[in-house]
């Protein structure tokens, strides 16, 4: 009876919402930027960004001893170390603010302490290379200098701020993190090479850079992918003894795929499914690397892509409206006056912008008269927070952690722009 009356009562919720589902035209802009945002945030950022990154997640969690981790982000770690590695080490990650939560969490609850594994939350997404030259070349010098010192700076103050408000409740959750325990059977650079080959392979796949080197780079991103991957298995064979047939079969769907369907996100898909496989009946800690990859996805992936879902249905994506008009935030974002600087940092928050794309939704809105002083705002809270990275926060965190580094991060950019904006005069 009662399994028929829950029945019951959700298909009367969803007759209700398609009889009472608002059918106006600006409602049903919101949905269709939602979908497509959605899409491409599927397609573009789930195969080739965030797979890897949980992957690299779920092999710090197994591969890295606490020990290892508390001696380089804990709070016994010199701060001028912890605060240093956690500040630049995303130079080298094209991530944006979703696909770095995973890499926060494997850090985070392997012992990290809370004030480094912030500061690498924040300038994680904020400070890659390739963001930084392409903000400097389109948008300016000034923005571009402005952004790679005031991400390292914030990063550091933010992390710091946060280690001192939950300094009480960072010190018991760091007790329970055993020290003692040596971790037997592989050796230091077998438990690092893994994670480094990950970090190289997310590196080609979501490499865009095309002129000059980067351009040179970008030519030869799919093999560099290739290699990576072929690096990755001889070590998964020799050091985690994961059968050679089954990465063998796993390499046969991957050019079934590439023939049948000609993309490499699906190439890419079948050899992440068949890399899974491989690892998951594989005992010892090849079968534990999948299990915590598979956990971190089971609770990002449902909540990101409902953020992206409501943050693609109010604002829309780059270029196109969503169920607010574009004018109302060109509008509000004028000159460099504080509250330009504040809304300029709350839209950036509450927004998704994939790797890269900031830099021209911004110079488009410098276009129409947006001062330097949000645009600077802008490019740092939007690349490094969005709504869908804070349901995940929420849920990794909490709601007291998740608010108070919302709260941070909203206050420190909105001075940062409007002192930026004061410096530059433009």
């Amino acid at each position: 009876m009662l399994r028929e009356l829950r029945l019951l009562l959700v298909f009367l919720a969803v007759f209700l919402f398609f009889y009472f589902f608002p059918l106006q035209e600006r409602v049903l802009q919101g949905v269709k930027e939602a979908l497509y945002l959605t899409h491409d945030y599927a397609k573009e950022h789930i195969v080739f960004c965030l797979l890897p990154a949980l992957f690299i997640a779920g092999a710090i969690s197994t591969f890295l001893s606490e020990a290892s981790v508390m001696k380089y982000l804990g709070p016994s770690a010199p701060r001028y170390l912890s605060y240093g590695v956690a500040s630049v080490s995303g130079a080298i990650l094209a991530v944006c603010s979703c696909t770095v939560l995973p890499l926060f969490a494997g850090i985070y609850f392997r012992g990290g302490g809370i004030g480094p594994a912030t500061t690498f939350l924040y300038s994680g997404p904020a400070i890659n290379v390739l963001a930084i030259v392409l903000t400097a070349k389109i948008l300016g010098l000034e923005l571009g200098l402005g952004r790679m010192i005031f991400a390292i700076f914030g990063s550091i103050l933010i992390g710091l701020l946060m280690e001192l408000f939950f300094r009480k409740e960072e010190k018991t959750r760091l007790e329970e993190f055993n020290l003692e325990v040596e971790e037997e059977g592989l050796s230091n650079y077998q438990r690092i090479l893994p994670i480094a080959t990950l970090i190289g392979l997310l590196v080609s796949a979501t490499w865009s850079g095309k002129e000059g080197l980067a351009g040179l780079i970008f030519t030869i991103k799919w093999p560099l992918v290739l290699l990576f991957g072929g690096l990755l298995a001889l070590q998964v064979i020799f050091w985690l003894r994961v059968s050679p047939l089954k990465l063998l079969l796993t390499a046969f769907l991957i050019f079934l795929a590439q023939i049948l369907f000609q993309e490499k996100e699906i190439s890419f898909l079948m050899a992440v499914l068949g890399f899974s496989w491989a690892l998951s009946t594989t005992k010892g800690e090849a079968q534990k690397w999948f299990e915590s990859t598979y956990l971190l996805g089971k609770q990002i992936l449902p909540l990101l892509l409902i953020g992206v879902f409501v943050a693609g249905f109010f604002l829309g994506r780059p270029g196109q409206e969503g169920f607010i008009p574009s004018i109302y935030v060109s509008s509000l974002l004028g000159g460099n006056s504080f509250w330009a600087n504040l809304f300029a940092s709350l839209a950036g928050m509450l927004m998704y912008f994939a790797t890269l794309t900031e830099v021209p939704i911004i110079q488009g809105l410098l276009g129409a008269g947006m001062g330097y002083g949000p645009a600077l705002a802008l490019l740092l809270s939007g690349p490094s927070v969005s709504l869908p990275s804070l349901l995940v926060l929420n849920r990794l965190w909490g709601a007291k952690k998740t608010l108070t580094y919302t709260g941070l991060i909203l206050i420190l950019n909105t001075l940062i722009g409007y002192l930026f904006g004061i410096m530059i005069k433009k």
